[in-house]
């Protein structure tokens, strides 16, 4: 070959080289739906930050309950909840004093039908006759933010553990407008119930609390504290601890 035609040659194969080239390829058929793809257009969708959750909803709930609920907000906001994460009053979730801690429910407001599904993450409302304290972000939808308060129908979806048997217990007494009344309580509670474990701790709110730990964190002595401690002076509680 001579060298000129060489050289074009050369040059031809070499401009090839960097010229873009597109191929027509089919696209993949449709991938054949998997149990989440089916469970997710069938589940209701629980928001938490990063993260959503596939709620399963039963033909029947596993428990109903109805009375008055109460929702917490700023004060609480980023301090570490009882399932041990921080709360964030912006998330979908619910305080229960003896629900397992995970347990999913659904909140229905009768007074405006509005709905909403919480996860369980904390321990209260320690206020009698109130049933549950829902973040803000959950009273909002059920438009209670004003009111404060408002009658609700809670309806258990699904549970992590049993609602009836087993589970770590303790007794709640409260509220006390100081921390040494607090103190004089636990330290009485102390002498009279030796194996148990008493602490008396404050809120983000001011006031201040007395746990008791019975031993073996056992459902069946912490509900026999509450009748023999006769506390007169403050709202005793039986508070789940898982």
């Amino acid at each position: 070959m001579k060298p000129a035609a060489l050289i074009a040659v050369i040059v031809l194969l070499t401009g090839c080289a960097h010229k873009p080239v597109t191929v027509a390829v089919p696209s993949p058929p449709p991938a054949a739906p998997t149990e989440a793809t089916v469970a997710a257009k069938t589940s209701t969708r629980l928001p938490e930050p990063g993260a959503a959750v596939e709620v399963p909803i039963p033909a029947q709930p596993l428990l109903v309950e109805t009375g008055v609920a109460s929702w917490y907000g700023a004060p609480y906001h980023s301090r570490r909840s009882s399932d041990g994460k921080f709360y964030d009053m912006h998330a979908m979730t619910a305080a229960h004093r003896t629900l397992p801690l995970g347990t999913i429910v659904k909140v229905t407001n009768p007074q405006n039908g509005n709905s909403v599904v919480v996860r369980i993450t904390d321990r209260g409302p320690f206020v009698k006759g109130r049933i549950i304290d829902l973040s803000q972000a959950a009273a909002k939808q059920l438009g209670m933010i004003q009111k404060g308060t408002t009658e609700v129908r809670v309806e258990v979806l699904e549970t992590p553990a049993p609602i009836e048997a087993g589970g770590r217990w303790a007794v709640q007494i409260g509220s006390f407008e100081n921390e040494q009344a607090a103190r004089t309580l636990a330290g009485h509670l102390s002498r009279r119930y030796q194996t148990a474990r008493v602490l008396a701790f404050g809120s983000p709110v001011g006031d201040w609390w007395v746990r008791v730990r019975v031993k073996g964190d056992l459902r069946a002595r912490a509900e026999e504290i509450i009748r023999e401690a006769n506390v007169t002076s403050a709202a005793t509680f039986l508070v789940r601890l898982d």
